[in-house]
């Protein structure tokens, strides 16, 4: 059934919401301001529409830069014009916070897209009639929307659409596949990093393809489930004064902008700290940069990542950075294990530092800086640390993940 709705604003995820017929209602691509039509998605949550038609357009509505956009599922708002699009994206921040009862400066929002993605993980899987698809999951779908051209990422990705519609031929033409093949493709400085996932076990005539593909496309290192299949070179990124030969399937910030403006906004918060601890550190994108002034001392639960920092470290200038793998959300650093370090970094993954914010707060440690990518776990964490004595000094909200709900920070807190 047609229905006709008045939007109100747009929520944190990036949805037009409509309040007017007593609750919530929620409308993809649809801004404050505008007059839609839409109709029930069938199978999805009863607060959920699908647009149809806008009859009054907002005056922030822009035209959108990419084709698929409103199929593919990869960004929510590229119909927003910037500066509209800045304000709501700190404002999640302002907001959220706000809830947790925690009242500091939030600065202006940083964007840190740059030249766009590094990063891509793209989907291969036959359709309809047998013909092979392989780009991105559509929007509130399994269906995959095939793509050659994405206008988000950074051109380091140039070729890496096409390796991966040659990767996927092969695998889902000669064996059966159940469900989308997971093609991970990271920029590097020595070329494509490509990361398999999804295929099963490899036959020796499928590794064989797969070999000639690599050649052909001429990557720096191609792998399944992390499983080396062919490596030309050693995949490496820049990080300060160092190179870091990434593991397979590494982590990585989304952009080279977000990667650097995190490092620089961490570099200026824990000031002329010398024994500072890096914790969640990853391939070390804080630590390697840190340790051109301080001493560190880095820990993360990926002992592959560990072993990429420990040999990046040898890098010349550098000051000692001691990595060793620790599970810090079973195992976070206690107060006697902190006692000695000027300033603690943390960057968790999206379900925080709950463990650790804990004993940082009965801890003495005098500067402690948080990076988060989710800014409700963010500001659950930042309670604790607050609630043990600690002082918010400032919120520094970056976006790295341009048209999309994502927004990350940086946090500075002082006893």
């Amino acid at each position: 059934m047609v229905e006709r709705l008045t939007i109100d604003h747009v929520g944190h995820r990036g949805d037009g919401v409509s309040l007017a017929p007593g609750e919530a209602i929620y409308v993809p691509y649809a801004l404050g301001g505008e007059t839609v039509e839409v109709d029930h998605v069938p199978g999805h949550h009863p607060d959920r529409r699908k647009l149809l038609a806008i009859d009054v357009s907002s005056p922030e509505r822009i035209e959108p830069l990419c084709p698929h956009f409103g199929v593919c599922g990869g960004c929510a708002l590229q119909h927003w014009a910037a500066e509209p699009y800045h304000a709501w994206k700190r404002g999640i921040v302002v907001e959220t916070l706000a809830q947790a009862g925690i009242d500091c400066d939030v600065a202006p929002l940083v964007d840190a897209h740059g030249a766009g993605r590094r990063r891509v993980t793209l989907h291969g899987r036959f359709g309809t009639h047998n013909i092979l698809k392989v780009g991105f999951a559509a929007a509130n779908s399994h269906d995959v929307i095939p793509i050659h051209r994405c206008p988000i990422l950074d051109p380091a990705l140039d070729g890496a659409l096409d390796a991966a519609w040659a990767i996927a031929e092969p695998l889902t033409s000669k064996m059966p596949v159940t469900k989308p093949l997971d093609i991970q493709a990271t920029a590097t400085t020595t070329g494509l990093d490509i990361d398999v996932r999804g295929s099963g076990p490899l036959p020796t005539p499928l590794i064989t393809a797969l070999s000639r593909v690599a050649e052909q496309h001429r990557l720096a290192r191609l792998t399944r489930h992390g499983e080396l299949v062919l490596q030309r070179v050693p995949p490496t990124v820049r990080m300060g004064r160092a190179e870091v030969t990434l593991p397979p399937g590494s982590f990585l910030q989304a952009t080279v902008a977000g990667e650097e403006t995190l490092a620089k906004l961490v570099a200026q918060r824990v000031g002329k700290a010398k024994e500072i601890a890096d914790l969640f550190c990853g391939v070390g994108p804080f630590a390697l940069r840190l340790a051109e002034k301080a001493r560190i001392t880095a820990l993360d639960s990926d002992a592959g990542a560990i072993a990429a920092l420990v040999k990046a470290a040898r890098s010349p200038g550098l000051k000692p950075i001691k990595a060793e793998p620790r599970d810090l959300f079973r195992r976070p650093l206690v107060p006697q294990e902190l006692r000695d370090f000027d300033a603690v970094v943390f960057d968790p993954p999206r379900q925080g530092a709950q463990a650790q914010a804990l004993k940082l707060a009965a801890s003495k440690v005098p500067v402690v800086v948080a990076v988060s990518c989710n800014v409700a776990t963010f500001a659950r964490d930042a309670r604790l640390l607050i609630d043990g004595g600690y002082k918010i000094e400032n919120v520094v909200p970056v976006d790295q993940f341009r048209h999309t709900p994502h927004v990350e920070l940086v946090a500075r807190f002082t006893r």
